[in-house]
Parts: structure tokens; sequence; C-alpha cells
């Protein structure tokens, strides 16, 4: 093959050498527009992963990193002066220099041609003279540029500000400093790369970055390769402690504001991207340098097993996409939590130590407690001590109060409709499907939303509360809970809206029924999406009938026994379609600004709170976003949690979306847990009020990790209560917790244990074992000699 590549970094170098040890008769030349010694930037870090990958491809290569890393396994947090410790990580790093060096001098070797200082041909010529056409050109690609109707990306700027530097001062871990300064936070990632310098990266939100002055050069244009001296004075200044009398080392050192770059499509006939040029990943998650190596090892392999350039270039995309897309959403978590630092000021070291180590959520509480035992027990402890708890349990199993109401444990059985009431009567069904529940050792069971009248029902088969005979019915379900379980009930109520007089959900969720239906009314005469009832524009006259009902509703709650009281204002119903700017357009005074389009919501809230006895909290459920253009954000979301608050919620339930069928979520692990972290931070802890995260949270590592962060106060989980009711109880054997937080009931005791697994006559070899467990260091310093 007649192979072109544009970017002559370690990606496109280490493809070059791959492409050239698989048949020397490959064709190939590099351009490169720098000199070969014009390198930026200090440090590079790998994975064990990526160098076993390298290792396995090219030992030559491989060996001579090896002779040059840095190699440890902690991470030290200082914390205002508070430092902290963790270990069993795994890193190992090199100097960028090093590695470009070592990699020019292998292409030399192989016999790869690399035009150093000098631009690539025009990407139509390489194309059309080449049989692969390799972008590897960088964050501003000038081929994904040239093909951008066929790629399709996507840059997404940050508002961080941060500065790449060296120092001679030789960290000896993984080194995050997070200092308050009178401008606000600012932090520093710092590593080891060699026996003689340090990767030293500054970063802050760019308001902190403009009250402390370094905006003072931002109208300067510097020259190629100089830096920003008057950052670098001020930078010492301020960390003159943690620099402890060393320099600061400058490479074409500027202020940045990170970009990630996304690619519909990596590939397009003949050329490919790779690299920078496919994707980047923020600096705090993940090296660029790993992703570009790690993209050169696919493409190679892709080429050389694949019968045709096309099957390759499919094979190579469908291989590394998803992988890199993970690796993004973990460093999209990451960057963002960096973004809102200053949002953690307030919290207690250990805590926002935990909670910077686990921001990208794929490092939990396990993980930590797995590599570090004993750093684990610290967070356990402090979290323990927090809560006023005698013991360090899992954090889960920790009591808590909403308002008056006291829980066992952490754990929520989210509200999930069911469907399946005859007239809004609740029956055995319900019985079971709550006390199930129940009986499974949740520390609070919710019912699905309960609907205040029958023209706020969303199906015929919701339940209500609009007459007594349901009360009644759900009388029989709290007392089960109360007399059976040590758990507690919580009934939602809600109004469904312009979402009402529909289908049940596996008749078709949210289509109109095909014959009985309802009036349904909305803030505004707008229907949820296409094919959707259009509601009538809701007078003062429904206002007045909805306030009533939910009134009625309340007070038959209290007489049917339930704990607490959750107001639903979430998911595109009534209350939160009122919320919303685009379900409510109205131009009274319930629409327009946010003060406006909380007013008839907190109508239906005071109505509730003052119908209900004060030792019964009521809360209340919000989506934190539409997750459309134009919509409400977790910014609008913060506002609307003080209001609740300040109107009384002794809890809020942050969930998201479901307000117009036009929404775009981004789906994954814990998705939603930000935006309850967020509320938490800025309005509910220092009020008192206690925040739960709920949506895709499935694990018991993932419920301890978010509460050992201080992301929320509880978590609630559906459908992995429809998977397993006993869930709670067999998170609490899997831990080894036996206590109040999870008691089994005494029908279920015998069943407590774990069964039994099938046996191995294996015998393990104990020795080497042994020998295994010597060789393994929790803590591993760099210290070079």
């Amino acid at each position: 093959m007649r192979i072109a590549i544009a970017g002559g970094g370690p990606g496109g170098l280490y493809f070059a050498a791959l492409m050239k040890q698989l048949d020397p008769s490959h064709e190939i030349t590099v351009w490169e527009r720098n000199a070969p010694d014009d390198t930026f930037g200090f440090g590079v870090v790998f994975s064990d992963e990526t160098l076993g990958g390298i290792g396995n491809a090219d030992t030559v290569i491989h060996d001579q990193m090896a002779r040059r890393f840095a190699r440890w396994t902690d991470i030290d947090i200082d914390v205002d002066g508070h430092t902290f410790t963790v270990g069993g990580q795994g890193f190992a790093a090199m100097s960028r220099k090093d590695l470009l060096r070592l990699l020019q001098q292998r292409v030399a070797d192989l016999g790869v041609r690399v035009h150093y200082e000098t631009e690539a041909p025009d990407a139509d010529e390489l194309r059309a003279s080449h049989d692969l056409v390799v972008a590897a050109d960088g964050v501003n690609s000038p081929i994904r540029t040239k093909y951008a109707d066929t790629f399709a990306p996507a840059l997404d700027h940050r508002p961080n500000k941060y500065i790449w530097l060296g120092t001679d001062l030789v960290f000896e871990a993984f080194q995050f400093f997070v200092k308050q300064t009178e401008w606000g936070t600012m932090q520093i990632h710092g590593y080891p790369y060699s026996a003689t310098g340090s990767t030293f990266i500054v970063e802050m939100h760019e308001d902190v970055w403009r009250r402390a002055g370094f905006d003072a050069t931002e109208g300067q244009s510097l020259p190629p390769g100089a830096s920003d001296q008057h950052a670098v004075e001020k930078i010492k200044a301020i960390f003159a402690d943690e620099l402890a009398g060393h320099e600061v080392l400058t490479n074409n050192s500027k202020w940045l504001n990170f970009t990630t770059v996304r690619n519909q499509r990596w590939h397009d006939r003949n050329v490919v991207l790779l690299g920078d040029a496919a994707h980047t990943a923020h600096f705090s998650i993940g090296s660029g340098t790993k992703l570009a190596m790690e993209d050169a090892l696919a493409l190679a392999a892709c080429l050389h097993e694949r019968p045709t350039l096309v099957d390759a270039l499919e094979a190579y995309e469908i291989e590394r996409k998803p992988v890199v897309e993970s690796t993004q959403r973990a460093a999209q978590a990451s960057l963002e939590w960096f973004e809102n630092i200053g949002m953690y000021a307030g919290q207690e070291p250990a805590q926002f130590c935990f909670n910077l180590l686990t921001r990208s959520r794929r490092i939990t509480f396990e993980n930590l407690k797995e590599r570090d035992p004993e750093f684990a027990h610290r967070i356990e402890s402090a979290f323990a001590e927090s809560a006023g708890a005698r013991e360090a349990v899992p954090a889960m199993f920790q009591p808590v109060d909403i308002g008056p109401l006291r829980l066992k444990n952490r754990v929520i059985v989210s509200p999930m409709d069911m469907y399946s009431a005859t007239d809004g009567m609740p029956d055995d069904f319900h019985l079971v499907h709550l006390g199930s529940k129940a009986l499974g050792g949740a520390g609070l069971v919710m019912t699905e939303m309960v609907c205040v009248s029958p023209e706020g029902r969303i199906t015929p088969g919701c339940t209500g509360l609009w007459n007594d005979e349901q009360r009644d019915a759900y009388r029989r379900v709290t007392d089960f809970v109360h007399s059976r379980t040590t758990g507690k009930i919580g009934v939602q109520l809600g109004h469904s809206g312009r979402k009402g007089s529909t289908r049940l959900m596996w008749d078709g969720m949210d289509r109109p029924l095909p014959g009985d239906n309802w009036e349904v009314i909305g803030p505004s005469a707008l229907a949820y999406g296409q094919g959707c009832h259009l509601p009538r524009e809701a007078d003062r006259t429904d206002l007045d009938k909805v306030v009533a009902d939910f009134v009625a509703a309340a007070v038959r709650a209290v007489a049917a026994g339930f704990d607490l009281v959750e107001v639903h204002a979430a998911h595109g119903y009534l209350l939160s379609s009122f919320l919303s700017p685009v379900a409510n357009k109205r131009t009274d005074e319930y629409g327009g600004s946010l003060t406006n389009r909380l007013r008839f919501p907190l109508e239906v809230f005071d109505a509730v709170r003052a119908a209900v006895p004060h030792q019964i909290p009521v809360t209340v459920r919000i989506s934190a976003t539409d997750w459309v253009p134009d919509g409400n954000t977790e910014h609008d979301a913060v506002e609307i949690a003080r209001a609740f608050v300040e109107h009384g919620a002794a809890a809020v339930d942050v969930s998201s979306g479901q307000v117009t069928s036009e929404e775009q979520p981004a789906y994954g692990r814990s998705y939603q847990t930000p935006f309850a972290d967020r509320i938490r931070q800025l309005v509910a802890a220092p009020a008192g009020v206690k925040v739960i995260a709920v949506g895709a949270i499935s694990s018991y590592d993932d419920v301890n990790s978010i509460l050992l962060a201080g992301r929320a106060d509880l978590c609630a989980l559906g459908r992995t209560h429809l998977y397993d009711p006993q869930w709670t109880l067999h998170a609490a054997a899997e831990q080894d917790y036996r206590g109040e937080g999870a008691g089994w009931p005494i029908q279920f005791r015998a069943g407590s244990r774990k069964p039994p697994t099938s046996r191995t006559d294996k015998i393990p070899p104990r020795l080497a074992l042994l020998r295994q467990q010597a060789d393994q260091h929790v803590h591993l310093r760099w210290t070079p000699r």
C-alpha cells in the first residue's frame, strides 16, 4: 500500500512503525508541520492495558519506553492543607519529548519517510495518489475540516481555563492540589514523568481566572513557541507553598479552553481519522497520546486482518468508537466536575477527596476498597461521623431523617406506574407489589403516581385518591408495611395534565385512548408530541379545582396511613408542564419568567403542605432538565428546587426529562445524579433538606459511592427492584452487613445467607499466591535514584 500520514505525533508515527513491520513493502510517508524537536507539553501517562497492547505489537518500542518510565500507584490530594493518599492505582509516565524521539528513530530505522517542517499536501491530492490517507493532524485537523460534511464533527468548547506547565519538583505520585483563593477555587493536576521533572497543569473556572487577573494577556498575540510569562509569575506566587521553591517550566505554555472533539464518522473511502482528529478526552481522565496510540494499534491490526480497505476501516471504527465514546463519557463527567469544583468548597476534606476520586463514575467505592482498604475505611468512618452514627457501616445502611421521618436506611423504591387499577382502585396486585418491596428491606417504598382526580389519570389503569374507597384500599397496603416490616411507605400525588387519557404502557405509551377519552388540560394548548392530545389551556376554575383535588387527596393519604407525601412536579405532568418553558406559553401571571412558571406548582405545594400534619414530611419530585433547547436546564433546576425548599419541602427528588417527546437525554450509568449533586450543594444541604438521586442507579456500589461523595442523601431505584424485590437485603448480604438497617423478616431469615455455589477440587498454588501478595504494593511512590 501507499500510505500518506498527515501528522507526525505519537499516533501517526506509531501507526507508521506498526504498518512497516507488518509489511516492509508498504510505502509510507509522513508530513509533520513542526521540527523534530518541537515538542509541546511535558509528560504522557499510560495505563497498563495500553502498555500491554504496545508490548504485544512492538517489543522494541515497548522496551525502550519501559526503561524511561516513572512508575507509581498513589494519588495524593491536598485540599487546603489537608492531605490524603490513596494507593493501588498503577501509573506509568514518560517525557513526551523522549517518546517522540523513540518513535522518530523507530520509523527512521524501518524506512518510513518523514517530512518535518512541512505541511501535508492537499487532501484531495493525497487521496488520489495514495491507497490510504491517515488524518493524524490534531484537534484542528485540516483534513477533518475539509471533509466535514462526511465526518460530521462536533466541537464542544468548555469554559474552564487551563495552562500546561512543568516543574523541576519531582512529585512522588499523581498530585492534586485544590486551593481556595481570594478569587475562587484553583486546582493543579500534576504527575512525575522522569527523574528530573513533573507535569504541572493549572485549571480554574473562567470567572475565577478573570477575577485573579490572568486575563491581562487575553488580547495579546504571543509568537509561536512563546509562553505567557505574566501567568507563570502569578502562578508561582499563588502556589509558592506547593512548589516549595522549585521552578515552573514552560513550553509554549498559554491559557487554553479544552475542546471535546467528536465525529459521527471516522472514515470516508480511503481517508481515516486517528487520535485528536477523531476524538479528544479531557486531560483529567485520559491521555490524548494514549488514545492515539491505541487507535494506531487497532487501525494497523484491522488493515492486516481484513481482506479489503473498506472492510478494514469499517472494522476499525466499529472497534474503537465505542471504547472512545465510553472514555469520553467518563471524561465529560470529570471535566464538568472540575468546572463546578467551587460547589464543593464547603465539603469536609475527606468527603471532598472521595468526591474528586469518583468524579467520572469509573472509580467507585468498591474499586478503592479493593485497592486501598485503609483509605476506604477512613472514608466510611468519616461518613459515619458526619451522620452521627455509632459505627462505620456501608453508607446505604446508615439511618437518615427526611424532616421528622426517620428511615432505617437510604434506599428508596422509586415510584413506578403499574397501570393495573380499575377505576383508580388499588387491589391485591398493589398490596403484593408494594408489600414485597417493603419486605425486601428498602427504607422507604413509594407508590406509583396516585392521581388526584379521574381526569388527572395518565391511563385508565392508574390508581387514585379521589374517593374514600381508594383511601381504604390503600390503608390495607400501609397497614401491611407497618405491621410486617420496619420500612416506611410514601405516596406520590400527581395530575397527568396534557399527558393524560392515554393507553396502558404496553399498549402504546403516550398514545391517546382509542375511544373513551377524557378532556385533558395543560398550561397552554400545546400537545406533548406528534399524535398526542391537544390540551385545553387551564383557566382559573380549572386551577382552583386542581388545588382542591390535591388537598383532598393529601388528606386521604394521611388517613390512609402514609408516612410521607410527595408532590409530583416532574416528567411533563401538569405541575411539571407549568414549570417548563417548552410547555408553558401563557402570558398571564402563570407564564413567562421562571418566577411566574413556579407560581401554580407552589400554590399546589403550599396547599398540600398546609393540609398535611407537620409530623409527616412533604417532598417534591422535579425534572432537572428538559433535555431540549430552550427548555429548563440544571441551572433552572437549582432555582426551582430553591423555591420548593423555601416553601417547606423536606426533600427534593431529582429526576429529569419526559416533558416533551422531542427530548434527547444523555443516558448512562447514574446519569441524573449530577443534577441531584448540584441541587444538594447549592440549595438543599445548606438548608438541611435532603436530596434524592434517581436514574440508572443499579448496584449497591453505585449507591454507596453517591452517598459517600455527598452527591445525594438517598438513592431511589426502580427497575432494579422489579428485577429483585429483595435487592436491599441481598445488598446487605453481599457486603456482610447485619444490622438494623437491613433486618430480615423473621419468616425470611433462613435465607439471609448467600446460597452455596458449586465446589471445586482444584488445589490453588498457595505458595505462589503468597509470593504474589508479597510483591503487590498498595503504596508505590516514584523515587528516582
